[in-house]
């Protein structure tokens, strides 16, 4: 395809720097040029049914987030993309405070999508949601003993804890949201009794946690929902065998619910095709599309009422944090600083 924008050098840097073809600048309305930060496999087919219903042809560019993001900043209006797809709410907050999004006007998604989970000024929506908490080894913890996030800084799980490092964006989502209900010199402090407590120095991915965990590295991994739910649909044994010696512990049941977090999208700051954009969230939202969306990615949907997958069932049901979402992107600055002081590699 060929551009209808002349698209600056700059801009065609950042294309060839990220390693992505560029894609048609059209204001055609049957057509939705998507930059997606998930794998093309858990969202293809359903952008796939969306042209079969609408007749819309939805291009997809996919790559890593932050590749993606610069790349929106550098092609500025001469970018084909109209919408912008990425995972937690932190980083939906940088693309809002980078200014390559737009607000999002749409009587469905605000009927559909509850409040706290899309951007408190339209910007925003999420799309899935994923849960960060304990994954426990059997016979070596006692589940009772895991009641909320504050209690993993206590002295007995020195030695025992695995999870990533403070560069990763879901742990800074966490702490965020530890700000918003403890403030930032009790999150701190907490942050410096989790360091004194790991098991080994952070790497690698959520899986590796759940790996380490399984193998007799540490006690507990903290980890999103979905990675378990991976190891539990994998076809490689070993990865059933790593599943079948965790166990899952909802956390701050009593209280505020476990930390939730979501996939989102966002209409980009200079899309030509905004209404059908507007169409494909529409669609994203849907039962049909919340409940394959749901069981391919091993995410809980953000419509109510609509069925969840088997495995995530055989979680257990939980109290989820109704923390605003925005608030985990305005704190995420203050997130990464205490963690920094904390020590959190």
């Amino acid at each position: 395809m060929k551009f209808t924008h002349v698209v600056s050098t700059m801009a065609m840097a950042a294309v060839f720097a990220t390693g992505l073809l560029p894609l048609s600048v059209s204001a055609d309305d049957n057509l939705v040029n998507v930059y997606s930060a998930r794998k093309e496999a858990l969202i293809k087919p359903l952008f796939d049914r969306f042209t079969e219903e609408t007749g819309i042809t939805v291009n997809l560019v996919t790559g890593k987030a932050d590749a993606l993001l610069k790349r929106l900043q550098v092609e500025g209006n001469a970018t084909p993309a109209d919408l912008f797809v990425t995972v937690d709410a932190g980083r939906l907050h940088r693309a809002k405070a980078a200014g390559v999004l737009q607000v999002a006007t749409s009587e469905t998604l605000d009927k559909l999508i509850p409040a706290h989970l899309k951007d408190v000024d339209g910007y925003w929506y999420g799309m899935s949601q994923r849960a960060r908490t304990v994954f426990y080894v059997k016979g070596k913890v006692d589940p009772a003993e895991l009641t909320t996030y504050e209690d993993l800084a206590d002295p007995k799980w020195k030695g025992r804890i695995c999870i990533r490092s403070s560069s990763n964006i879901y742990n800074q989502s966490l702490v965020a949201s530890m700000i918003d209900a403890n403030g930032v010199e009790a999150t701190e402090a907490w942050a410096k009794g989790l360091v004194a407590n790991f098991a080994k120095p952070p790497a690698g991915g959520d899986t590796d946690q759940l790996r380490a965990a399984a193998a007799g590295v540490c006690d507990i991994a903290i980890a999103n929902t979905y990675y378990y739910a991976r190891l539990i649909h994998s076809k490689k044994e070993s990865d059933n065998e790593v599943a079948a010696k965790l166990g899952t512990a909802w956390l701050n049941q009593e209280g505020r619910g476990a930390h939730v977090n979501v996939s989102g999208v966002g209409v980009t700051k200079y899309a030509s095709n905004v209404e059908s954009a507007l169409k494909l969230m529409e669609f994203m939202a849907s039962d049909e599309s919340q409940t394959w969306y749901g069981a391919e990615n091993n995410e809980y949907p953000v419509v109510k009422n609509v069925e969840i997958s088997p495995v995530l069932k055989g979680l257990g049901e939980f109290k989820a944090d109704d923390i605003e979402l925005s608030k985990l992107g305005t704190n995420n600055r203050a997130a990464v600083e205490l963690m920094d002081r904390a020590g959190w590699k």
